[in-house]
């Protein structure tokens, strides 16, 4: 830059002013040669471009939909520059890092901010693929072993109904729970820590032995260390002995068999010991490792020897877990409080639960507001194998579920998005090969149709007669029911009872609805539509102004609620006409009377079984087949009109068609009818 200085008069006083001048305001210009001269024009060589997102002109690759930590990453710059940046332009209003960015100009003025420039092109798949990982959760890798600290063992004691079940543990933790329950028989899965007399901690889950529980079973095998097979003496092995036998083989989990009511006189100790080593068990005096001890849960008897046996095999499992970190955890069971709002009975597997934590199970999150023993007491924390009742769940988990800790509730709602579309892309799958069928059954309609037209001719096609629509469910009696159960468990085993009902031809069965929690005022309404029979599973009804012409059952044993079901399908099924048989007789000869100028024919007949009746009505069979079907207009006996033949009297008999003639050797049976209402052939399985 050179400065030249000018001197200016202006009027009578002189001023100077520098000038500033650059080199290309002082270049020398050309001559009349050069300018003739054809010109020459260089190109400098053009670099070649990096692969990356950002080549060697400082141009980076962007696209749209990405999000804020994508963007980052592709600007190679930090996050809190991207979103300090972001602060400064209109539009960028969410500045998470888990943010889509849908308007490239705004992706562009953002870059724009940081100094870089940018270049739109396609998303490339590998950042979809990083996308879905980063927004779903799953359980942490292994810990260090040094982490690892002791833990008590979860129990499960399982077994066939009524073998004593709930009274081993009544008599474990000193509490009467077996005469609080409906029916003498457990319809839950309770789960509750016991201190035994060495001073260890137990945790028992409790399942039912009912046939309708399978589904409770399995989940009790699964989230278990050790089950406590209770068999009864007297009985053996049953079905539900077999079905939990069949669950610790697949589940790998070692069984401790508890011979329960040793003190009752038809007990058999060594018949039980044999079907048990029948059914596969490898039984300790047999050179096994399956312990069975002999007790008696009424009187106490060698409780403690069972107890032994429980802390032995936890000792040689060396059952550990990791105390720290994000918790872990399986649902036992999950319901409905009035007053509480939407529990669960959990078991933590990994980490401590305290208040506070914001947890993931499926398709429900909570953030922890409470957390309570089997007592109801309240905790502080929960550590790993303990059974804990969680409070402040949004969504009701389902019970089985894996529950998962996330930083905060935003990461929560992120991953619910995206399990719920992958939930829904599955479900799309699934049903793609019956759309596909359904489409080529409409297309296959369709051209039949449109063949039939071109032949028959549009207008021809159109003049005929209109085809009737037929309901395909037209005349077929309907019985529709809506479920509302305690807890999740016990709607699940009604739901996989009602699944067995096949005679939807003659009654159908609809479940309009189902859920866990009180009859409400919505339910109440959804019955009045579809005119539904509400049955209420262990849970409060109604008043019963608000359910006024409305059949609200409530019940607390399963097996009564779906006798209650078979007599309402039974009862909507038409009745039959029945016959009823009341006697036979022989024709001897037939022979004409006078009757004016006509001839009559008669039957001359003896009653060879039950008795004839005037009555009810006849049916004549010659060979076999069918002659009449009728009633009589006159019986005789000795020229006597009669209304009634016993066995071994002969009599005529004059049928009300004359046209029938009788035969000698023809058969006549007697019988009457009557209405008698149909029972439905379904069989729950108990």
């Amino acid at each position: 830059m050179l400065k030249v200085s000018c001197i200016f008069r202006l009027g009578s006083s002189l001023r100077q002013r520098q000038l500033h001048a650059g080199v290309t305001r002082l270049k020398r210009r050309k001559t009349a040669e050069e300018k003739k001269s054809p010109r020459i024009i260089e190109y400098s060589p053009k670099k070649l471009q990096s692969s990356s997102a950002t080549d060697t002109h400082g141009t980076t690759d962007i696209w749209r939909y990405m999000s804020v930590a994508q963007l980052a990453k592709t600007l190679q710059r930090p996050l809190d520059d991207v979103q300090e940046a972001m602060l400064y332009v209109p539009g960028a209003d969410n500045i998470e890092a888990s943010a889509k960015l849908e308007d490239l100009k705004i992706i562009q003025n953002i870059a724009k901010k940081l100094g870089v420039k940018t270049r739109v092109v396609a998303a490339p798949e590998s950042s979809v693929e990083d996308e879905h990982t980063e927004r779903d959760v799953s359980p942490r890798p292994p810990a260090p072993p040094e982490l690892l600290k002791h833990r008590p063992p979860v129990v499960t004691v399982m077994g066939h109904v009524d073998h004593g079940k709930t009274t081993l543990l009544d008599s474990l933790r000193g509490a009467d729970v077996a005469a609080g329950e409906a029916g003498g028989i457990t319809q839950h899965i309770g789960a509750f820590t016991v201190t035994l007399e060495n001073g260890e901690k137990v945790t028992f889950l409790d399942t039912p032995g009912h046939a309708a529980f399978s589904a409770m079973r399995a989940r009790g095998a699964i989230a278990t260390d050790i089950i406590v097979l209770v068999v009864a003496a007297e009985d053996g092995v049953m079905a539900q002995t077999r079905e939990v036998i069949q669950l610790a083989k697949e589940a790998e989990v070692p069984i401790i068999v508890a011979l329960n009511k040793i003190d009752k006189p038809e007990a058999n100790i060594e018949k039980s010991k044999r079907e048990l080593a029948q059914m596969g068990l490898a039984l300790e005096e047999h050179g096994g490792e399956v312990q069975v001890i002999p007790i008696s849960a009424l009187k106490g008897t060698n409780l403690e020897l069972l107890a032994e046996a429980v802390s032995t095999q936890a000792t040689l499992m060396g059952l550990k877990a990791d105390p720290t970190g994000l918790v872990e955890g399986i649902v036992v069971e999950s319901k409905t409080d009035p007053r509480r709002g939407k529990l669960s009975t959990a078991i933590v597997t990994r980490g401590t639960l305290r208040k506070g934590s914001v947890l993931v199970s499926g398709l429900a999150h909570a953030k922890v507001r409470g957390l309570f023993d089997h007592n109801g007491t309240p905790m502080i924390e929960a550590a790993p194998g303990t059974p804990v009742e969680i409070l402040g769940w949004r969504e009701l988990p389902l019970a089985g579920e894996l529950i998962l800790e996330v930083e905060t509730e935003k990461k929560a709602h992120s991953v619910l998005k995206y399990r719920e579309h992958q939930e829904q892309l599955a479900r799309v799958e699934s049903s793609s090969d019956e759309i596909r069928k359904k489409e080529e059954e409409h297309q296959a309609k369709y051209r039949a149709a449109r063949e039939a037209r071109r032949l028959a001719g549009y207008f021809r096609m159109r003049r005929g007669q209109r085809v009737k629509q037929v309901d395909e469910n037209d005349g077929v009696p309907r019985v529709s029911v809506i479920i509302k159960g305690d807890v999740h468990g016990s709607v699940e085993a009604i739901l996989d009872v009602l699944e067995t009902y096949n005679s939807n031809d003659r009654c159908r069965l609809d479940i309009v609805h189902y859920g866990v929690g009180n009859v409400t005022e919505g339910d109440l309404e959804l019955a009045k539509a579809f005119n539904a029979i509400i049955y209420a599973f262990a849970v409060e009804t109604p008043q019963v102004k608000l359910a006024k012409d409305l059949k609200v059952k409530s019940y607390n044993v399963i097996y009564r609620l779906i006798d209650d079901l078979k007599e309402q399908l039974s009862s909507q099924l038409p009745a039959l006409e029945v016959e009823e048989h009341l006697g036979e007789a022989n024709v001897l000869q037939h022979f004409f009377i006078n009757e004016g100028r006509k001839e009559i024919p008669v039957a001359g007949c003896r009653c060879t079984k039950g008795v004839l009746k005037k009555s009810q009505r006849f049916r004549l069979l010659r060979d076999g087949e069918v002659i009449y079907d009728g009633t009589l207009e006159s019986m005789r006996h000795l020229k006597n009109e009669v209304d009634s033949v016993k066995k071994d009297v002969e009599c005529g008999l004059r049928f009300k068609d004359a046209k029938v003639l009788p035969q000698a050797g023809d058969a006549l049976h007697c019988y009457t009818t009557h209405m008698e209402a149909q029972k439905t052939d379904w069989d729950p399985g108990f």
